[in-house]
């Protein structure tokens, strides 16, 4: 049942995205559904919450965190460095720069990863490049770095040593989330500058 439920998200999904891109749009589809299908069941758009956090704590320049939900949601709490850009206004020109780059790993994270996928698959189909999803979403990290389970005492080394550092890392990023949400809402950060891409000339008639 869990699969049935997994697939039926996924073609909603596909269907969402399919729909959400402009048809005048000057960038032609690049996968077909059964070609996307394909790379989500593969995984391989997933940035683990254990990656993420090892990233935020080391500050590392590589990636950028962005937050795919509703402002007023951004507001009360958002992951550390991460910059709010709604999934309604993804495909706003504005943000194109941000999205179609070179320089880094843009990871798009939502409450679970519903959302971040929709974001995903569609600058997928606009041709951009290194962008990916947190794993899980919001959820997930709540319950894997802000709030881990202790292991067993018998438990391998691997597992012991893996909680230890969500432990650790929940503890350097500000605690639980439910504390965290109690707070007062956090200064937006400011987006990295980047040069726009100039648009390609493109060869008149075709399709």
């Amino acid at each position: 049942m869990k699969a049935l439920h997994y697939l039926a998200i996924v073609f909603l999904t596909l269907g969402f995205v399919i729909a959400a891109i402009p048809q005048n749009t000057t960038h032609p589809y690049k996968l077909n559904p059964e070609e996307l299908l394909e790379q989500v069941n593969s995984g391989m758009q997933y940035f683990s919450p254990d990656v993420i956090a090892d990233m935020i704590i080391n500050e590392d320049p590589s990636f950028l965190l962005i937050d795919v939900r509703a402002q007023d949601e951004y507001e009360k709490f958002h992951l550390p460095g991460a910059v709010n850009i709604p999934l309604s206004d993804l495909l706003a020109e504005q943000w194109r720069p941000y999205l179609n780059q070179d320089i880094r790993h843009n990871i798009f994270y939502s409450n679970s990863t519903v959302k971040a996928n929709e974001a995903w698959m569609l600058t997928v189909q606009l041709g951009y490049k290194n962008n990916y999803v947190m794993q899980g979403g919001m959820n997930y990290w709540a319950e894997t770095i802000m709030n881990p389970e202790a292991p067993e005492m018998t438990s391998p080394d691997e597992e012991i040593a893996k909680y230890n550092f969500r432990k650790g890392a929940g503890m350097k990023l500000g605690g639980s989330v439910e504390t965290e949400l109690q707070q007062t809402k956090q200064t937006a950060p400011a987006l990295p500058k980047i040069a726009p891409k100039p648009n390609k000339k493109r060869v008149q008639g075709g399709c």
